[in-house]
């Protein structure tokens, strides 16, 4: 994987259980030579569990990027006038940032990322994380994955018998769905 020069937006949500497979993604763009921003939504931010504390992910990022995450809709406005990424990846995706993006809704951290980033119709990379993806979830996940600019992180049910309506993405897979977005196509199969 060559992604020496390209910028990166990486914007985690709250589905805290996948951080172990994701920040691992992170550092692999880092060392394949891409620019990575950190965006955090206020869950991450904020919110310690037992997966860990707020304070060390955000720290974590900023030590993997050597950029401070940005949290705030003031800190990713500019992404859109400025034009400040080649690619927007979003991972985890929760199923509350899945549905404010089919929506339109743009009133987070993130969902602002991703609107200033489309607004310049760059390529936008999602990673569902969401226990309810073959339920309420899954209009949003059709809606978006016939969304011109968007693209998915190939995905597939994770406990089928303990979470029938569970999907996550694998998230091993990002930096090969990376490169895939930023040449305009999505990785197939989408659904393993």
């Amino acid at each position: 994987m060559e992604m020496t020069g390209k910028r990166i937006g990486f914007a985690l949500t709250g589905s805290f259980c996948t951080f172990a497979k994701v920040l691992p993604q992170v550092q692999a763009l880092v060392e394949a030579g891409a620019q990575v921003f950190p965006i955090a939504s206020r869950a991450v931010a904020e919110t310690d569990t037992r997966f860990g504390r707020a304070e060390d992910f955000l720290h974590a990022l900023a030590d993997m990027t050597g950029r401070e995450p940005l949290s705030t809709l003031a800190q990713v406005e500019p992404i859109g006038p400025r034009r400040m990424l080649d690619l927007l990846i979003v991972a985890p995706c929760t199923g509350n940032t899945l549905a404010k993006l089919a929506a339109g809704i743009a009133d987070t951290p993130v969902t602002l990322a991703c609107k200033a980033h489309l607004r310049n119709e760059g390529p936008l990379l999602l990673a569902p994380s969401t226990n309810d993806g073959l339920g309420t979830a899954a209009k949003n996940i059709g809606a978006l994955l016939a969304a011109r600019s968007v693209f998915f992180v190939p995905f597939g049910q994770d406990d089928p018998r303990g979470k029938p309506r569970s999907l996550v993405a694998h998230m091993e897979r990002i930096p090969e769905a990376a490169e895939a977005a930023l040449a305009g196509r999505q990785l197939q199969p989408v659904l393993l």
